[in-house]
């Protein structure tokens, strides 16, 4: 059975790790931004050849690949971080949830 210790660990999880998560997100959508630039960079540096060429040269050039895994790695930290504040959540809920619960049978009693 959940704890209300349980409970107040779960609130200072979301607390402390708040920021930790904004901070997760922000870093995903400034990656992804910067693949787009970092695409257009790549296509004007590409050798002279027709667009479906340059624009693969550019998709396939070392530097647009490590934006690409570091885009994953940020996707994986953002994810883990939310399943985590939501398993959290489910936490304090459940506790409330005990604690309504426990509020009514003593007033059968």
């Amino acid at each position: 059975m959940l704890t209300t210790q349980d409970a107040e660990d779960a609130l200072e999880f979301m607390h402390d790790n708040c920021l930790k998560l904004a901070e997760a997100r922000a870093q995903k959508e400034q990656i992804k931004e910067f693949k787009k630039i970092e695409s257009s960079r790549l296509f004007l540096e590409a050798p002279k050849g027709s667009v479906a060429d340059r624009q693969a040269w550019a998709l396939s050039h070392e530097t647009y690949k490590n934006l690409v895994e570091g885009e994953k790695e940020a996707i994986r930290r953002e994810y883990e971080l939310s399943m985590r504040f939501k398993a959290a959540e489910a936490t304090i809920e459940v506790w409330r949830t005990i604690q309504a619960n426990n509020r009514v049978e003593a007033r059968v009693l």
